[in-house]
């Protein structure tokens, strides 16, 4: 087998100890890799990972690494990637085809990288392992016993293929799993966006406009966190029901139009593209701070801030002004990529332990049952939200009520 693609090998003490740490702190996953060490359930099998490589992903790798899998990992995003956990993560023994930075390019390459392993199952994080299987790498389709999908983006892509009738294996969203999009769509991202924007810029919150563009679980997320903070939050949508359970959470509602006029910070988080483009950079306020929070940096047009700009240069790292023809600055964190994991550490330790949980589990279910799985898109078994649920809680100390038999009799009597 060949050698991974690192940036560094002699980075990797500092990546183990990254590694070390969040380990401690995800004790579903410990328990998983026990169950996995022990029982071996991925024996012979062989499994390619395309997520944001940094610590909690490198520690999934490994747990499924436990279970007796050949793992090969590479990142879903070209500034997302660690460079210190690539290296210390290729030092455990898993494939790697990782570096920060690359260009699209060379992102690619290290996607197919990945695949050349001819994986048996793989997980995905927003859909460009899926992609290359069914375009130029379909010679690997017959190999594959199934995949899971780790975010909005990707299963929206999922469905997409799924309704043309296209897609060729099983896929469980693991992104519509409710340990997963409560917890790490709405705290995670909640969280990590804001640590991401407030280290990079180093700009106060409180006070200012704060514009989150779609109220999904993620945007519900930045747009709490933001309130938590003391901005003033305005938020963009074109669903009407979201838009209307944004007015009863406390918060301004318009259109970007009109938002662009007053927002100091703006976050896009819609899955969509082209929220934020060319009219309404022309009547941003001078200093406006862009991020963007969805999986690809198409939300916030970059192509179209450059055309209309008359100048840009670095004004902080990771950060890049844009001077408009009446002086106006308007700076983009992160070259408009997932400003929590281009500009940050990603969701905490503890909410990844949920999601990666639910990964481990939707991987050990693919393996275990997918001579009875037809090529459409599941949603995750009950019983593994259940798991997850129940042992997120016991590793908090938190106790629940439990039905007692009558009561179960009478919920199934219907009260008769």
């Amino acid at each position: 087998m060949r050698r991974s693609i690192i940036k560094d090998a002699g980075l990797a003490p500092d990546g183990r100890q990254k590694i070390e740490w969040v380990s401690k702190n995800m004790p579903i996953l410990n328990h998983i890799r026990a169950d996995f060490e022990k029982n071996q359930y991925f024996e012979g099998l062989k499994i390619a990972i395309s997520i944001h490589l940094e610590a909690k992903t490198a520690y999934f790798a490994k747990v499924l690494q436990a279970g007796g899998a050949v793992v090969s990992v590479t990142g879903c995003n070209p500034l997302s990637t660690q460079d210190d956990v690539a290296a210390a993560l290729s030092e455990a023994g898993v494939l790697v085809s990782a570096i920060h930075g690359v260009s699209m390019a060379e992102y690619e390459s290290h996607l197919n990288a990945a695949l050349d392993i001819g994986p048996d199952m793989f997980v995905d994080d927003g859909g460009d392992l899926t992609h290359l299987l069914h375009t130029s790498r379909t010679e690997l389709q017959n190999n594959i016993l199934g995949g899971s999908e780790e975010t909005t983006t990707g299963v929206m892509r999922l469905r997409a293929r799924e309704a043309q009738g296209g897609l060729c294996f099983p896929m469980l969203a693991a992104n519509d799993a409710y340990c997963k999009y409560l917890f790490d769509n709405r705290y995670g991202t909640g969280q990590s966006v804001w640590e991401g924007f407030n280290s990079t810029t180093n700009l106060i919150v409180a006070g200012k406009n704060v514009v989150i563009v779609g109220y999904g679980w993620c945007g519900k997320g930045c747009a709490m966190r933001a309130k938590g903070l003391g901005a003033q939050v305005i938020v963009c949508e074109v669903d009407p029901v979201k838009a209307i359970e944004a007015v009863m959470d406390g918060f301004r509602v318009m259109p970007m139009d009109d938002a662009a006029k007053l927002g100091d910070v703006f976050i896009t988080v819609t899955g969509c593209e082209r929220v934020i483009f060319d009219r309404h950079f022309a009547c941003m306020k001078d200093g406006a701070v862009l991020a963007n929070a969805g999986h690809f940096d198409v939300e916030i047009c970059r192509p179209e801030l450059e055309e209309v700009a008359v100048a840009a240069k670095e004004v902080r790292k990771n950060i890049m002004g844009y001077q408009m023809s009446d002086g106006r600055w308007i700076n983009l964190v992160a070259e408009g990529r997932l400003v929590n994991l281009a500009a940050g550490n990603g969701h905490p330790a503890e909410i990844m332990d949920m999601s990666f949980a639910v990964q481990a589990m939707a991987v050990k279910y693919i393996a275990q049952n997918h001579e009875k799985l037809e090529n459409r898109v599941y949603r995750i078994p009950d019983e593994i939200d259940k798991f997850v649920a129940e042992y997120k809680l016991a590793s908090m100390g938190v106790c629940i009520d439990k039905l007692t038999p009558e009561q179960e009799q009478y919920l199934k009597s219907c009260g008769a």
